[in-house]
C-alpha cells in the first residue's frame, strides 16, 4: 500500500487546509513579539515577520529568528543582572 503523505503532512489534511485553513498553533516563541507557527493538521510552519504578518518559515527566516532569540536572551539575561544588584 502507498503511503499518502508529503512533506507537509498527508493528502487529506492538505485538501482540509486548502478548503478550510490551517489550525496554527505556536511552537517557539522567539521573542515576546515573534513567534513561529506550526499547522496541527498540514505540519506547515510560518513565523511573524517584520510587519506582524504570518509568512513561510524559510532557512533564511528561521536563520534570523535564532539570531534574534540569541539576541533577545542575552539583553534579557543583562536587564536581569541589574534588578537584582
Amino acid at each position: 500500500m502507498k503511503k499518502t503523505t508529503t512533506p507537509e503532512g498527508n493528502k487529506f489534511t492538505g485538501i482540509f487546509c486548502n478548503l478550510f485553513g490551517h489550525h496554527y498553533t505556536v511552537s517557539k516563541r522567539v521573542t515576546q513579539h515573534i513567534k513561529e507557527y506550526k499547522c496541527l493538521h498540514c505540519q506547515k510552519q510560518v513565523t511573524t515577520d517584520e510587519r506582524g504578518k504570518l509568512s513561510a518559515l524559510t532557512p533564511i527566516m528561521q536563520e534570523i529568528n535564532k539570531t534574534l532569540e540569541e539576541m533577545y536572551q542575552k539583553r534579557n539575561r543583562k536587564s536581569a543582572r541589574r534588578q537584582v544588584a
